[in-house]
């Protein structure tokens, strides 16, 4: 694997993002509080354009009318189609197949579990040396 020196750090702040070509690949490094991340800059949906979307995080829900919201700007959405993946580790947590409109039988249960979606965006190890971004691709 090449290695591929991506900018100095203080170029990408915590919260931003660089897009950067490396072996022929299009990869947006985002810096999150400190740590970076790469991703491949196309969505497995449809390969929209990931550095262009929005940052934006965790909405969870254990019953109807109750929220949780967490982890602040570590999710990109995809400026296409709106599915959201985790920078971290790529993976979405979009499932197109719980998207149909389609009737089901409806029933109270209790507790909820949130699952994860088939996808996952393409990632690239990334490390700081000597106070430069290293991207591996």
């Amino acid at each position: 694997m090449a290695r591929h020196v991506v900018a100095p750090v203080a170029e990408i702040p915590p919260g931003g993002r660089k897009v950067v070509e490396a072996d022929g690949k299009r990869i947006v490094v985002f810096n999150l509080s400190g740590e970076f991340f790469a991703l491949l800059d196309r969505c497995p949906h449809q390969g929209g354009p990931l550095s262009g979307g929005i940052l934006c995080g965790l909405t969870q829900s254990d019953a109807p009318g109750t929220y949780r919201f967490s982890r602040a700007g570590e999710f990109i959405r995809c400026p296409w189609h709106q599915w959201e993946f985790d920078i971290r580790t790529g993976k979405s947590w979009f499932d197109p197949r719980r998207t149909k409109v389609r009737p089901f039988p409806a029933a109270v249960a209790t507790g909820a579990e949130l699952a994860e979606g088939p996808y996952v965006a393409e990632t690239f190890a990334v490390r700081v040396e000597d106070a430069y971004v290293v991207l591996e691709a």
